[in-house]
Order: structure tokens, then C-alpha cells, then sequence
């Protein structure tokens, strides 16, 4: 049966704090246009609550956002640290689009907030764009429009250059500049590309060359730029790069402004080593009235306008609106900025064992109320050949769940382990002897007492299978009695009859031993967690070493 989809939505009403509706678990606050369409995602979940309030003031904003789980913007808001830390119940923000300029990235990281993007949803987008602008610039289209509205017809003023036959410089070889590079080429046009990230190899199966900087400098008679904004990138096409490109280059940036020096680029136009540019992106948007890039009609100017389609806008909203749901629900997002990327393929084989590393972590802290430390993470199997960030952050937020007040997540789980003095060591090992084909083990000292525990995917399900190196598997879920033993006759019997007159119910048993009347261990799921009373009549037993009760 599907389930009614609940909603609340404010917009532009000028309320001080989130909607209401019975049924809503999270809060999801929209601060700037969003596509409808790509808000499905958030919208079809019942127990997500949408605002859509594109009015806020940056006062009014951190006056309401601590009623929020999710913050989805654009360009426009401002998601500053004091954002981020007035936000008390935030766990993402999400940017509908490929930059986070407007995100304090470090603060949200520090505030155990993921902040997620939309890096692809607008490949296309940007890339049309870019071509767009490379042929305007080639045949002068904007000039010549505005010259015939103004009323005259001065054809020789606007001669253009074919593009066939001429060189693309592209500085930067990412997905944007791979789709630019596919559309130049089939023009006719040759490639030469500067990524320190790629390999020689990878540039030629696209039919791309590799070059130096330098290199591409020298041989494009077009440059388009396709990096991201950081302090390596800033101004790095400046007076002396633009003395070392050829005579009537023209330059293009679709990407992000402070990239290329914009007075620079400007008195290179006026001196004549530059023929034109087109420029979406800017330094400071909007474009300030008294910018020198205003002072020659010889650039093209756009107002930031790479992503801006239709299916764009839509696919970046749905992109990073199934993230927002995913990070609410617990499973990792796609595209988190400020956690590793992992692939697609590699999630679906990891999220079954970060769900089991989560409960093994706060499994073992039910073990012993001391305080955590020397913590030893390993994976054995195939599973060792996987990125295992998920499942070491999945461990450290099991390991502190009720410890801290904190949140604690991918981004910040290393960081609050440290602040808590936990020492973490990984192994991995390809081969082990254990019946499964991938186990997890954790083990941590808790106060004077050592514990590892090991943990497999059943069918699909996370289990327990060895604590202190004795094998038992169980469902890692719900409530269990623990009771480590001496194997004897009755003993299982006894704490069954027990558990039965005080009207506890089993749903499951398993029992583990070393030996024929050795150490065992005993786990017992039951329907109610059970009392403190209990425990200490079990306790009294003899052959009883130690036992606990776990709620998973």
C-alpha cells in the first residue's frame, strides 16, 4: 500500500519557525528557488516535512534553522558558521548545484553537519554553455545583434574566425570539460588539456593532448577553463600567463570566477594580445556597476548562467534531494563534500557492514560502562580491498552512541574519537579462517578490559558471531541476554524458566562453547530488555562469569 504523502509548506509567509504535520520525523527547509520536479524525492517521503521560504534574511534564518534536520540551497544563502553552529538539529545542507562557495565547509564539517552537492547534474548544461559562448566569441554574435538594433549595418565590423581547424586549450580535464571536448571535436577543432590529475594515457583515449601549462599557453588559439576555485587556482591566468599565449587568443570561463585575473584579462584585450573573451563567472556576483570587465564590448558576459536549463535545474535539485533523504535515513550520500566519495558499485557492497559496524560499536559499548580507548578496526575478506572510511566512522559512532550529546557521523567520527582520546588502529587481512566470507571485528579496551567482537552480513542481515574469540551468531538486533558460562547441564533451562516466570519472551537462541563443559556463551532475544532484577538473580548462580543485557 503506499502511504499518503504529508506535507507542510510556507512560502514567502514570513514564519518564525518550521510547519507542523503529525507524521513528519525530519524538517526540510528550502531557502532558494528549487525546482518542483526535483523536489519529488523529499516531497514522496512521509515522514519528511518540506518549507519552501526563498525570503529569509540572514537574521531571520538563524532565528529558525535550529528547527530544522536539512537545509537545501542554491546560490543565494549564505550558510555560514554561525548558520551551521545555530543549527542544532542539522545533519545536512545541500547545495542544488556544483559549488559551495556560500557554504562554510570546515564549520559544518566541525559540526558533524554533511554537506552535500550536485557535481554532475549540470555537466551538460555547463559544457552547452560553454560552446555557446565559444561560438558567440568566434563570430561576434551579441555585438552584432546589439550593432543592428541600434539601427545600423556595418557588416565589416564583425568579421569572425572559423573554429575548424583551430586548437582548444582546455585547463582542466574534468566531466564539464570532457562533454566541451566531445562538442569542440566534432567542429573540427584539435584539443590540448592541463590536469596534473590525469594520465597521459587518459587524455589520449579522449584524443586529447597533454600538455604543460606553458605548453597549452603556446598552442590554443581558443582557452577555456574548467577548475574549481582554490587558492592554487586563484588568479591563475594572470598578466604573465596571458603574455605567454598566442597573439588574438580568446579566453572562456564557464567555471568559477577568480580563476582568471579580471583587470589582467582586461588590459591584455586592450593592449591586443587578447582578440575577446566570454565570462560567466565572476569574482564578485552580482557583477559590481564599476567592474573593468564592463569597459570593452570585445567580452561577452553572461550572468552566471552555466546550469541554468530546465533539465539542469531539475536534475541537480533531484540529486541532491535524494541525498537529503538518504543522510536522513542513515545511509551515506552520493556526493558528500566533506566526506571520501565512493563509488556506486562499492556502496552497494559497504552499506550492509556499515549498518553491522554501527551496531557492533554500540554493541561492545554495552560490554562495559568505562570509557573507550585503544580501539582496533579490522576487515578480513574481500572486504578488505574496500575504502573502509564508512564502516571505520559507522564503529566510532556505535562506540559513542549515548557518550556525547554531540552528533557524530561520517565527517566528523575521527575527529570526536580523538577529542575523546581513542587511539584507532585498521588492519586488514585477504584471508582468514573464519565460516563467512567477510568479517568485520572490532575490539576496544573498555577501563581494564579488552573485548572484540566479530560481525558478519547474513543473507543480507548484520549478525554477531564471536565475542572474545568464542563463536555464537545471532542477530545483531533488538534486545539480547548475554550470559557467559560454564558449559553445564541445566543451565540454559534454568535461565528460560526464569525469564518465563517473569513473563519475558524468547525470540531466538544460540549457543556458542569452547569445549565440552568449558567456557560458553549463551544469547537469548527476548521481546522486553531485561531487568536489572533479573540480571542479578542469573548472576548469583554459580558458573555465571558474566552476563549483560544489550538493547541494539
Amino acid at each position: 500500500m503506499t502511504l499518503p504523502v504529508l506535507e507542510t509548506q510556507i512560502e514567502n509567509t514570513g514564519a518564525t519557525g518550521p510547519s507542523t504535520t503529525s507524521d513528519a520525523r525530519y524538517r526540510v527547509l528550502v531557502s532558494d528557488p528549487i525546482s518542483e520536479t526535483g523536489l519529488a524525492p523529499l516531497r514522496a517521503d512521509p515522514h519528511i516535512a518540506v518549507d519552501l521560504r526563498t525570503d529569509l534574511t540572514p537574521a531571520t534564518l538563524l532565528e529558525v534553522i535550529g528547527g530544522y534536520d536539512a537545509l537545501l540551497v542554491r546560490s543565494g544563502t549564505q550558510v555560514t558558521g554561525d548558520v551551521l553552529r545555530a543549527g542544532k538539529s542539522l545533519r545536512v545542507v545541500a547545495r542544488a548545484g556544483v559549488g559551495v562557495d556560500n557554504i562554510d565547509v570546515p564549520a559544518a564539517t566541525a559540526a558533524g553537519v554533511i554537506v552535500v552537492n550536485a557535481p554532475t547534474g549540470n555537466v551538460v548544461a555547463a559544457a552547452e554553455h560553454t560552446l555557446a559562448l565559444l561560438m558567440s566569441l568566434a563570430r561576434l554574435v551579441p555585438q552584432a545583434d546589439a550593432h543592428i538594433r541600434a539601427g545600423k549595418w556595418k557588416r565589416g565590423q564583425f568579421m569572425g574566425v572559423e573554429v575548424r581547424n583551430k586548437v582548444l586549450g582546455t585547463v582542466g580535464l574534468g566531466k564539464v570539460a570532457q562533454e566541451v571536448v566531445r562538442r569542440a571535436q566534432a567542429m573540427g577543432m584539435r584539443v590540448v588539456a592541463y590536469d596534473p590529475y590525469v594520465t597521459a594515457d587518459y587524455a589520449a583515449q579522449r584524443d586529447v593532448q597533454l600538455a604543460t601549462l606553458d605548453e597549452l599557453y603556446a598552442a590554443a588559439d581558443f582557452i577555456t577553463v574548467h577548475v574549481p576555485m582554490t587558492e592554487s587556482t586563484r588568479n591563475l591566468i594572470s598578466t604573465e600567463a596571458f603574455a605567454k599565449m598566442k597573439t588574438g587568443v580568446r579566453i572562456l570561463n564557464v567555471a568559477r570566477g577568480g580563476v582568471i585575473n579580471e583587470l589582467a584579462l582586461v588590459e591584455a584585450i586592450e593592449a591586443g594580445q587578447v582578440a575577446g573573451a566570454a565570462i560567466d563567472v565572476f569574482e564578485i556576483e552580482p557583477l559590481p556597476a564599476d567592474s573593468p570587465l564592463r569597459r570593452t564590448d570585445r567580452i561577452i558576459l553572461t550572468p552566471h548562467l552555466g546550469g541554468s536549463t530546465v533539465e539542469a535545474q531539475e536534475q541537480v535539485a533531484e540529486d541532491v534531494a535524494v541525498q537529503v533523504v538518504d543522510v536522513l535515513n542513515d545511509r551515506p550520500a552520493r556526493y558528500a563534500v566533506n566526506a571520501p566519495i565512493i563509488p556506486p558499485k562499492d556502496l552497494e557492497m559497504l552499506i550492509p557492514f556499515i549498518e553491522l559496524a554501527e551496531r557492533m560499536g554500540r554493541f561492545i559499548k554495552q560490554m562495559d560502562a568505562a570509557g573507550v580507548s585503544d580501539v582496533e578496526i579490522g576487515a578480513h575478506g574481500s572486504l578488505a580491498d574496500f575504502d573502509l572510511t564508512y564502516i571505520r566512522a559507522a564503529f566510532i559512532k556505535g562506540l559513542l552512541a549515548g557518550i556525547t550529546d554531540e552528533r557524530v557521523n561520517l565527517v566528523n567520527a575521527t575527529l570526536m574519537a580523538e577529542r575523546r582520546g581513542m587511539r584507532l588502529i585498521e588492519r586488514r587481512t585477504r584471508e582468514h579462517d573464519a565460516p563467512y566470507d567477510n568479517v568485520l571485528t572490532l575490539s576496544a579496551t573498555l577501563g581494564r578490559q579488552r573485548w572484540t567482537v566479530n560481525g558478519a552480513v547474513i543473507q543480507g542481515q548484520p549478525y554477531i558471531v564471536s565475542i572474545n574469540d568464542l563463536w555464537v551468531d545471532f542477530p545483531a538486533e533488538g534486545n539480547i541476554l548475554l550470559t557467559s558460562h560454564q558449559d553445564r547441564p541445566g543451565i540454559v533451562g534454568r535461565v528460560g524458566t526464569l525469564l518465563g516466570i517473569n513473563d519475558v519472551n524468547i525470540s531466538f537462541m544460540h549457543v556458542g562453547r569452547r569445549g565440552p563443559r568449558t567456557e560458553a556463551i549463551m544469547a537469548l532475544g527476548t521481546d522486553e530488555l531485561v531487568t536489572g532484577e533479573i540480571l542479578a538473580q542469573i548472576a548469583a548462580w554459580d558458573d555465571i562469569n558474566w552476563l549483560r543485557a544489550i538493547a541494539l
